[in-house]
């Protein structure tokens, strides 16, 4: 397989996953919707960080681990519901905790008002790499297909790299288009109510992803 060809096939692969709604998709909405657009570019960078590592640990076979390894698939999955499930319940408790008049800043998790110390890309990237990292779904996947798209002649590790980057770009073009597409929501939630409604509806989503994580769905 020549390399063009295959970076041209994986990146259809990657960028059909990538236009597909999820939970990179729902965090990005909601941290922007919330007009917290340095955590919201935070969570982007992270998430695509996550990926890149992905990438680089399947190229040097680290990930096959998940795949080879009952335990450490169990550990890394668990451990990735039980993330999900807090980050939702504690979105879903914010949401209870305080209902602020209509007009007052908007609220994040934590239920605290939006502020230049609440609003860091550092914030939005632990949070969006922690949230990749914790996902052994994306591990198996890049463990499954990555290797069939490098050329036997090639690098495994600098194919591998180049492979991730390509799906990084098109995450990273994707979110640009979701953080423009939440900017038109901030007319609606500048009322408290609407805002409660987000984050419960975002809530229940993360949560959801957690508990279908931990099934094994």
């Amino acid at each position: 397989m020549a390399v063009t060809t295959s970076i041209w096939q994986f990146a259809l692969i990657v960028g059909l996953l990538t236009l597909t709604p999820g939970l990179d998709t729902t965090l990005i909405l909601r941290t922007a919707a919330l007009g917290r657009h340095r955590s919201a570019w935070g969570v982007v960078l992270g998430i695509q960080t996550g990926t890149l590592m992905w990438g680089a640990l399947t190229s040097l076979g680290v990930t096959a681990l998940l795949t080879a390894s009952h335990i450490a698939y169990e550990a890394l999955r668990w451990a990735g519901a039980a993330y999900l499930v807090w980050m939702g319940a504690r979105m879903l408790a914010g949401t209870f905790r305080r209902k602020a008049a209509d007009g007052e800043p908007a609220t994040p998790m934590d239920g605290h008002p939006v502020t230049s110390g609440t609003d860091t890309m550092l914030r939005g990237f632990r949070q969006g790499l922690t949230t990749n990292l914790l996902n052994p779904k994306v591990g198996v996947f890049y463990v499954a297909v990555l290797p069939q798209f490098i050329p036997a002649q090639t690098s495994h590790l600098a194919m591998g790299i180049l492979l991730a980057s390509v799906h990084v770009a098109l995450g990273l073009l994707w979110s640009t288009a979701l953080v423009a597409f939440a900017r038109g929501l901030r007319g609606w939630l500048r009322k408290e109510r609407a805002r409660r409604l987000l984050d419960r509806v975002t809530g229940t989503v993360i949560a959801a992803f957690g508990i279908r994580l931990a099934l094994g769905d």
